[in-house]
């Protein structure tokens, strides 16, 4: 799987083990920065990343911030996004399971490594039900590209 990854300077640490772990899972990794801890601004680099997954040039997407509600705002911007900001397993296999969410948004200082390790791991490895969620994804998808009415 192609995999954009994105951060701030506060989710930059996790994001640094988040790559790590992808490639040792076999995925191709597109990093968008950030590329150090000195401060940046989240969109700058969120909105590169949900663009790739927009265009088709990635799969999925991984965006680390503080919270990860900057990341998460900044990337349901984006034609086509489904970002979910995810704290624990229930809510990324949630997030997969009914939404399928196509980013995932971490909050960088409230998890532990082992903790996003578990998340990511389900995240990935949850695939979509379909059935009356697609339904409820089509009309968003309406929206999105229709707006009212």
């Amino acid at each position: 799987m192609r995999v954009a990854l994105s951060s701030d300077h506060r989710g930059f640490a996790a994001k640094q083990k988040i790559v790590l772990l992808l490639q040792q899972l076999g995925h191709e990794v597109k990093d968008f920065g950030c590329d150090s801890m000195a401060s940046c601004d989240y969109p700058d680099h969120g909105l590169r990343a949900a663009e790739s997954i927009s265009v088709g040039q990635a799969d999925a997407g991984i965006m680390i911030c503080g919270t990860g509600i900057g990341m998460s705002i900044t990337a349901n911007k984006v034609r086509g996004v489904r970002a979910a900001l995810c704290h624990d397993e229930l809510t990324a296999e949630m997030s997969r399971r009914h939404n399928d969410a196509n980013v995932l948004c971490l909050p960088g200082d409230l998890l532990g490594d082992e903790l996003i390790k578990r998340v990511v791991d389900v995240w990935l490895n949850t695939k979509f039900e379909g059935g009356r969620h697609r339904r409820r994804l089509e009309k968003i998808a309406h929206y999105e590209t229709n707006g009212r009415g």
